[in-house]
This record gives C-alpha cells, sequence and structure tokens, in this order.
C-alpha cells in the first residue's frame, strides 16, 4: 500500500456486521497494508497470536478484569462475521503486525470503579445509524442498514476494491456530517477514547509511514481523522485513573451478541447475520432451507414446495418495499405465512434458534486462566461434563461414582458463586440417591471463576475455603445451617468442623423459636444426604438433637403468645418442617418422637393457641397414628362449636385439611369428619360467612377436581352417613368398608415401588 495524500486507511464499520466484515476483507485485499490497528485494549495484543490457534473458534471475547478484583471486568466480544475478527485474521495471514488502538482496559476499568463519576445521560446520546435511516426515509435503522451495507455483496466477495474504498469513504463523510451536527452525541468518552486512539496511530505512523489500516467503529472516523495535537490528546489523557489488569479469552455465545444480552454494541440476530456471512450464494434459499429444517425436526409438516413458495414470497415481499435482497423482516414473514400457517408459536421457535442461536465459542489450552479455571476444565473433561449454551438437563444417580463426582464437582461450583447448573425436581423419582440438574453456560461465568479464584487453585480447595470464610462471617442460624448442608452436599468434610463449630455457637445464643424450627430441616436434610452420600455428619447429628429438643421445650408458648393470623400461618409451615424433622432424627433418638408428640397434643388441645395451629397438630397426630378417630372428631367438634369464633374455626380446617396434605381425600372416607364441617359450615352467621369465605376457597380449591366432585356429591346427598354410608349410594371407589379384593389388588406394585 503506497502513502496515501489523505493518511492511512480508515475502515469505519459497524460492529457485527457480516457487510461490514466482507466490505473490511475486500479492502484490505486491495489496499495490502503493511500493518492493521483495531479497536479494543491495547492489553490484548500479546493474545493476538492464538487467534490462528486451531483451538480458536468463535464466537468469543477479550476478557479483561482487575487483578484485585476480578468482579469488575469488561469483555470485547467477537464472532466470525464481526469486521475486527476477519482483519485480525487477515492480518495473520498475511503476515503483517496487527494491534490494538483503543483506551487501555487499565483505565476503562478504574474509571468502572464504585463512585467514579463516568455518567453519561442515555437521554441525550445519538444513535448515529438512526439518524441516517430517518435522513434517507427508513423508520427502522435496523432495515437501512441491512440495505445500505450487509446486503451489498451478499453471499459474494464485498465488491471490487474501489467500489468497497469508495463505500467506505461514503460512510466516513456521513458520519463527519453527523459529528458536526451533533459533537460527541453525548458519548462523552468517546473523546479520551479517540484521543488515546489518535496517539497510537502516531505511533505507527513513526514506523509504517501511512501505509496501515485502521479497523474501529465509523463513528470514530471523523474525529480519528481530525488534525489534533499532541499536547491537545495528551491533555485530554492526563490524570486517567489505572489499575492493574489481566487479560484472556473466554468462549461467547450468539445469544450474548443480542442486545437482550446486554451488550452495548450488540446485534438484535446473531444467527442470521452468521448465516448472511457464511452464505456463498442465494442465501435466503439456504436460509429458508434451515427453517424448513429445524421445523421438521419438530415434527412440523413442511416440503419442499413449502420453502419454493416462501423464497417467492420473501422476494415478492422485498420487491414491493423496495429492497435489495428480502432482509430478516420478509424472509420471518414469509415463513410464518407459508411454513407456520400464521401462528407465532413456531416461529418464536425459529427466532430463538436460528434468528438468535446458542452457538458456543471456543478458546484454545494456550490462552491464559487462573489455575482454578484450568482445575475446573481438567474435571470437566474428566466427567465428560461439556459446557454447552442451551439448556441442557442431566439425571444423576448418587450410587454411581461418576455421576456422585459430577454431583460434588456442580454443588462446589454453586456454593463458590459459578452457577453453572441449577438443581430441579427429579422426574418419576423423590429418592435421595437421584439428582435433576439443569445446565446452561454462560460467558459471564468465566468472571465469576476468576473471582472465586482468590479462594484457592482448584474447585475443592476454594470451595472448603469459602464455606470457612461464610461460616465465620454468617449472622443468623439459617444461614450456618443451610451452609453446613451445602457443605454435605458439596462433600466438604474438611470445612465441616468450621461450621458446625459456627453452629453450635448461633443455636446457642438463638431464642427465636421460629428461627429455630426453620434451621432444624435443613440440619436433617444434611444428616440424610450425609448417609446417601458416605460424608460423616455424627457432629451434627449432635447439633440436630440439641436445636430439636429447644424447639420442643419453646414451641407451646410461642404459640400461645397473641400471635396474628399471617405470623400463625408461618408458624404452622415451622411445625411442619420440624415434624419431618423429627421422622429423619427419630431413627437414631426414638425418645425424641414421643416429646414432640406430646408437643403435638399439648397445641391441638389448647384454646389459646390459634386455630390454624391447633388443627395442624390435630391431623399430624392422626397421620401418625397417635390420635383416635373418636378423639379427632371431639377436637373437631369443639373447634367447630358455636363458641368459636368463626374465622378461627376455618382456621382449624384449614390447618386440619388444607395444603398438600391430603386432607380432601380424608374427608371423602371419614364422612363423620365431614359431616361436622357441613354442619358447623351451615350454621356460620351470614355477616361472617363473608369473612370466612376466602380462606376455606383456599382450603378446597387445593384440592384435585376429582376430590372436590366427590366431597360435593357426598355433601350433596347429605352428611353424617347418608351418602357414605348407605350401600349403593358411595360415590364409586369410596364405600363406607375397606374392600379386600381391591386392596389385595395393589400390593403388588406397592411391593415393587417400595423396592425400586
Amino acid at each position: 500500500m503506497s502513502p496515501s495524500p489523505r493518511g492511512p486507511l480508515l475502515l469505519g464499520v459497524r460492529h457485527h456486521g457480516p457487510g461490514s466484515a466482507r466490505a473490511v476483507r475486500a479492502a484490505l485485499d486491495a489496499a495490502r497494508p503493511a500493518a492493521v490497528l483495531i479497536e479494543g485494549p491495547p492489553e490484548g495484543d500479546e493474545l493476538l497470536a492464538l487467534a490462528a490457534d486451531p483451538g480458536m473458534r468463535p464466537p468469543v471475547a477479550l476478557l479483561a478484569h482487575a487483578a484485585d478484583d476480578p468482579g469488575r471486568a469488561a469483555f470485547w466480544p467477537l464472532a466470525d462475521f464481526s469486521p475486527e475478527w476477519v482483519a485480525i485474521r487477515w492480518a495473520q495471514q498475511a503476515g503483517v503486525p496487527v494491534r490494538f488502538m483503543d483506551l487501555p482496559a487499565a483505565h476503562s476499568l478504574a474509571a468502572a470503579e464504585p463512585g467514579a463519576d463516568q455518567a453519561e445521560p442515555e437521554a441525550v446520546r445519538v444513535d448515529p445509524l438512526a439518524v441516517l435511516a430517518e435522513t434517507a426515509g427508513y423508520d427502522d435503522p435496523e432495515r437501512w442498514w441491512e440495505d445500505v451495507v450487509e446486503h451489498r455483496g451478499a453471499g459474494g466477495t464485498g465488491g471490487a476494491g474501489e467500489e468497497v474504498l469508495g463505500a467506505f469513504e461514503a460512510l466516513g463523510e456521513a458520519m463527519g456530517a453527523l459529528r458536526e451536527a451533533y459533537g460527541d452525541g453525548g458519548h462523552h468518552r468517546d473523546l479520551v477514547r479517540e484521543a488515546y486512539m489518535r496517539q497510537r496511530m502516531r505511533a505507527a505512523r513513526r514506523e509504517f509511514g501511512d501505509a496501515y489500516a485502521v479497523v474501529c467503529g465509523a463513528w470514530h472516523v471523523p474525529a480519528l481523522r481530525a488534525k489534533t495535537t499532541v499536547a491537545a490528546d495528551k491533555a485530554l489523557l492526563g490524570g486517567l485513573p489505572k489499575v492493574k489488569v489481566e487479560t484472556t479469552w473466554v468462549p461467547w455465545t450468539h445469544r450474548r451478541l443480542a442486545r437482550a444480552g446486554g451488550y452495548g454494541a450488540g446485534i438484535t440476530s446473531p444467527g442470521w447475520y452468521a448465516h448472511l456471512f457464511e452464505a456463498r450464494d442465494r442465501p435466503v434459499e439456504r436460509w429458508l432451507t434451515k427453517v424448513a429444517g429445524l421445523l421438521r425436526a419438530e415434527d412440523r409438516q413442511v416440503s419442499s414446495a413449502h420453502v419454493i413458495e416462501a423464497v417467492r414470497l420473501a422476494e415478492t415481499l422485498a420487491v414491493m418495499r423496495g429492497r435489495p435482497l428480502p432482509g430478516l423482516t420478509e424472509t420471518l414473514e414469509a415463513v410464518r405465512a407459508v411454513m407456520c400457517d400464521g401462528s407465532d408459536i413456531p416461529l418464536a421457535l425459529i427466532e430463538d434458534r436460528l434468528v438468535v442461536g446458542d452457538v458456543l465459542g471456543e478458546v484454545p489450552d494456550a490462552a491464559p486462566v487462573v489455575p482454578l479455571q484450568r482445575d475446573l476444565t481438567r474435571q470437566q473433561r474428566s466427567l465428560r461434563l461439556k459446557a454447552e449454551a442451551q439448556d441442557r438437563e442431566l439425571e444423576l444417580d448418587l450410587r454411581k461414582d461418576t455421576d456422585a463426582a459430577k454431583s460434588l464437582l456442580l454443588h462446589r461450583l454453586r456454593l463458590l458463586g459459578i452457577g453453572w447448573g441449577t438443581p430441579t425436581a427429579s422426574r418419576g423419582s423423590t429418592g435421595t440417591f437421584r439428582e435433576t440438574w439443569r445446565l446452561r453456560w454462560e460467558p459471564e461465568l468465566s468472571v465469576r471463576v476468576a473471582e472465586a479464584g482468590i479462594w484457592g487453585t482448584t474447585v475443592l480447595a476454594a470451595a472448603t475455603a469459602k464455606a470457612e470464610a461464610d461460616a465465620a462471617g454468617a449472622e443468623e442460624l439459617g444461614e450456618v445451617t443451610a451452609l453446613a448442608e451445602r457443605c454435605l452436599l458439596a462433600g466438604l468434610s474438611e470445612a465441616l468442623p468450621a461450621v458446625l463449630r459456627a453452629l453450635a455457637d448461633r443455636a446457642a445464643l438463638d431464642t427465636d423459636v421460629a428461627r429455630l424450627a426453620k434451621a432444624l430441616p435443613a440440619l436433617a436434610r444434611s444428616l440424610r444426604y450425609g448417609d446417601v452420600r458416605g460424608t460423616d455428619a455424627t457432629a451434627l447429628g449432635t447439633v440436630a438433637a440439641g436445636l430439636a429438643e429447644r424447639i420442643c421445650v419453646a414451641l407451646p408458648p410461642a404459640c400461645a403468645a397473641g400471635l396474628d393470623a399471617d405470623a400463625a400461618t408461618e408458624l404452622r409451615g415451622h411445625v411442619d418442617g420440624v415434624h419431618g424433622a423429627v421422622a429423619l432424627l427419630a431413627d437414631t433418638d426414638e425418645g425424641l418422637r414421643e416429646r414432640w408428640s406430646a408437643v403435638l397434643r399439648m397445641l391441638a388441645g389448647r384454646d389459646t393457641v390459634p386455630g390454624v395451629i391447633r388443627g395442624r397438630a390435630a391431623r399430624l397426630l392422626l397421620d401418625d397414628g397417635r390420635l383416635p378417630a373418636e378423639e379427632t372428631a371431639r377436637l373437631m367438634g369443639l373447634a367447630l362449636s358455636p363458641a368459636t369464633p368463626p374465622a378461627d374455626a376455618a382456621g382449624w380446617i384449614e390447618g386440619f385439611a388444607g395444603g398438600s396434605s391430603g386432607g380432601g381425600t380424608l374427608l371423602v372416607h371419614d364422612d363423620r369428619l365431614l359431616g361436622l364441617i357441613d354442619t358447623w359450615l351451615v350454621g356460620v352467621p351470614e355477616r361472617a360467612f363473608t369473612d370466612v369465605l376466602p380462606l376455606l376457597r383456599r382450603t378446597f380449591g387445593a384440592y384435585e377436581s376429582g376430590v372436590r366432585r366427590s366431597l360435593g356429591e357426598l355433601v350433596r346427598r347429605g352428611p353424617g352417613g347418608t351418602a357414605a354410608a348407605v350401600p349403593g349410594l358411595a360415590p364409586a371407589g369410596f364405600g363406607p368398608e375397606l374392600d379386600p379384593v381391591r386392596a389385595d389388588a395393589v400390593v403388588g406394585l406397592v411391593r415393587m415401588l417400595l423396592a425400586g
């Protein structure tokens, strides 16, 4: 490239634009510059050589973070169709130097510190593409850019060299007019960035003359072409804050390139742009063929005739609208009309899978990473847990060594704040040997890994150190009990002593029975998980037993302390939790079950206890076989007597028969209890009925439709022994006595389920 009287070759682009990328490649082929400068932080210069590594597969991002605060980070994403990536690869293939030229990340990250003055009022910022589109008569900047740039030479080389260079000149002149009219357009930080870019250009001129090219956002071209003095630029750059930074490459995704992913220079349709860049010819036909393949995979009837008709419709729409080629708007409208029968439901799938997409890039092993990331990568490969951008469900059987190791890794990462996996409800099994995870790798997790690197060089060491620090800093008992459970799930036996010491200290000082009751279920679950995973949790059992004893002593007075409705409902939930925990702990302490039953009997028989708690206590005793049916009926009769306020009686019914406790089925089978409720309900005064109705609706509305139907039939035929007690009148399956033949029929199935 011979020196130009106008200076170096300035190629103004739109970030992640396939048309810009093709044009950049054509311009570089025509000009053959001696060096290439690219918008990006200079700290990444040493990493540019990795772009040529066979293991590097875009989309990727240059990650820079503060060395002492990895959470303060910034990304510079690049895709195959990003003009900057094309320029990097062109320079490497041509054997010419390539360098970044934007403001160093050391300054930009320092300016991002909390309290730093970096505000730029969004309301006054100018969108240059929107202004140019409006000037050209377009109401949509995306559609204007597609027509003018992205469809230029689509599927080809981007045009002849002179034509391409002329297009860059025209775009630069247009941006120059905008800069004259709007100045910095509200992008105040750009003035500092552009001053530094000019400094880098001066350094390149001393080395290469004017035989170099610059690839940057089109908005910056007029400022880089402007005649300014070195002193003026130094004045803008003087006194900038600075921090030490570390940089690396990390995988990125098409979804994170979209504006919805939060990247400021993002695009709305990365999958579509990738297709435009890759398609050598007939981009619309090839795109609609992809769409047809996706719909067929989803069992929709789409034939070749549909594709042909969709192509014709898209082209017709483009001609009617005066567009050079069908854009994304036309193709999606054609797909909706021809392939989706006018429905937006399959169209939403196309937009998610193809217009945006879940492509995840790859980074070579040679890229610098924190030691924790290397250990994580090693474990991912050893356990065959591949990081993927789309949601994936993982079923684990903890009796298998490999699955147990996967579970430990995912739990340790969660404890470190690296949310690669999220536990979900297992399908078809509620056993403790099963776990289900939903996995999705997001690019931001690379930052979380870097942040967690301060705790250790391996996942195990880091999770252990983090757990010990969390235990020391926990202020409430619930935090420590939850941490103990997570430690057992993650197999952090070395962290347990510190966690248990903190747990014992918090439990000894806490006098709030609600917090104690809330903490106990987590401890009981932890003991169960310890058994399943082979973790020694003996010391945890001692703490849990002591906590249970304190709850047994403190709960009755707490329930009789004038609770309002909300507090009583909350405490009712804690009673349920403690009851379940006692059932687990009683395997090692049978006396605890007896002491807890005595507490429930005390709660069920005290008039000063709110009805919702009395009803729940009676129901728990009945379910455990510790409250005879006659006594249950007596307690219900007292609770529903005319002397009891209607609201308290309705609360008793909710506590006894509400929620998912199977109360509806109990009432279907016990016509005596149903009759008591029916008699009480009929006698509720009219003025009080409107007050208790919402509570009753919540209680009975939670039942399954079949149970509600059976209850309605029983009540219609009359309570107190008419429907269920009279032979031949009971609903199917609800006779007054046990049918031994039908009962025996399910014994084999029950045994099989219990064995599994």
